[in-house]
């Protein structure tokens, strides 16, 4: 009731019609990529025996969630480039965005998860069945997407219980916090406290936990005698943590600041770099460094 606006206008990347037809076919071939590549792994591990453990249960769920990301917002991008039609409803707008932060702060949590993981199989190789059996692993991934769910309620009743009437045109590609904000008539202030708060409580939260599980899993690595258990462990943690690195770098450039910093182009850059190129990747970074998946993935393909 608060709100005049029954639809925004999403700025997208480009007015030239010959720019926008050739960003349209790049980004519809990096979203079948990505599709692809996220789908492939989820097969290799439904289907192999072998990669029925823990360390690709989880694995599993951060390709389910990197076909969520794009999915999310590419549609819609694509819609724009091709056809032009940048009109998305209010409701469209508040459930794009919820979606998102739900994706997006489930996949903090899971990350935390895996690092956990990641120092258990390390630190505790003979207990690591014992500890991160299959019923904690459910637990966990549960605890993700629910913890993910209720923050991304939170974010979005916090931006669509704001007053919006004035200008209708997000300055970016999908519905966002920091655009939504920006077009907001009533006062901000409140709202991005909050936001602010729990976002770096609970994204601190798990980079502590992050954090903390490599530096003991780099302790118990250059304490190791052997060169080749070094090399083995090194190789099972790097694509992880190149992930975690790509994800928390982009992520907290984009919401872990104040409003007044936002600027549109700088913005929409970063946001690609989590929401497009980073689920892109993924499965290229997971399938290149672990000869487990790369071997489950022949006999998929």
């Amino acid at each position: 009731n608060l709100s005049t606006v029954s639809e925004f206008v999403l700025v997208g990347l480009s007015d030239a019609p010959e720019v926008r037809f050739l960003l349209f076919v790049l980004f519809l071939i990096i979203y079948l990529a990505t599709m692809a590549g996220n789908i492939t792994i989820l097969v290799a591990i439904s289907t192999d025996a072998r990669l029925h453990n823990p360390m690709y249960f989880f694995l599993g769920n951060l390709s389910l969630l990197d076909i969520l990301c794009p999915t999310i917002t590419m549609p819609k991008m694509l819609e724009a480039l091709l056809l032009e039609n940048k009109v998305i409803s209010f409701t469209g707008c508040m459930l794009q965005l919820f979606f998102l932060i739900d994706v997006v702060g489930t996949e903090i949590f899971l990350l935390a998860v895996m690092a956990y993981d990641r120092y258990v199989a390390i630190c505790h190789p003979l207990q690591y069945m014992n500890i991160v059996s299959m019923k904690l692993c459910a637990c966990l991934a549960i605890g993700t997407w629910v913890a993910g769910f209720f923050n991304s309620l939170l974010h979005t009743s916090l931006i669509f219980t704001l007053s919006f009437c004035g200008s209708n045109e997000v300055d970016q590609y999908y519905c966002d916090i920091p655009p939504m904000m920006a077009l907001s008539c009533s006062s901000t202030y409140s709202r991005e406290l909050v936001i602010l708060t729990v976002a770096g409580v609970l994204g601190s939260s798990a980079f502590v936990v992050t954090l903390i599980s490599y530096i003991y899993i780099l302790v118990a690595i250059l304490c190791m005698k052997s060169s080749e258990s070094r090399h083995k462990a090194f190789s099972t943690c790097g694509s992880h943590l190149t992930v975690v690195c790509l994800f928390y770098g982009t992520t907290i450039c984009t919401y872990v600041r104040p409003s007044s910093t936002y600027s549109p182009n700088q913005d929409r850059i970063v946001s690609m770099l989590y929401g497009i190129l980073t689920p892109l990747l993924n499965p290229i970074i997971y399938s290149l460094r672990n000869k487990e998946v790369k071997c489950a993935l022949r006999r998929v393909i």
